[in-house]
């Protein structure tokens, strides 16, 4: 996905397009997870650009997306520009005396 969203419209309500606009995100990204995994790969992991526009856009990770959009509105933002690319992920190995966390 790489997209500008707008963040006024005329004749919609801004926090109703602000909410439409994460909702449609993160359809995309739980379509994005729900595709079949190639072979030795063991989940999708995503790399994000994010900017108010595509020449200002700057890597950052996939859980930062959503602050970062609110970040943007709380300082009177008008558009952004998010770019998510899925791409294979693979687990780390864990040292074996490391403890697991519950």
């Amino acid at each position: 996905m790489k997209k500008t969203f707008p963040l006024s419209i005329e004749g919609k309500n801004p926090a109703r397009l602000l909410e439409a606009t994460k909702h449609e995100i993160r359809k995309y990204i739980k379509r994005e997870r729900g595709r079949a995994l190639p072979k030795d790969v063991d989940f999708w992991d995503f790399d994000c650009k994010f900017g108010a526009t595509q020449e200002l856009a700057t890597p950052i990770h996939l859980a930062e997306v959503t602050p970062q959009i609110d970040a943007l509105v709380q300082a009177g933002g008008t558009q952004f520009y998010l770019e998510i690319l899925a791409k294979h992920g693979h687990r780390k190995q864990r040292a074996p005396d490391t403890p697991v966390e519950e």
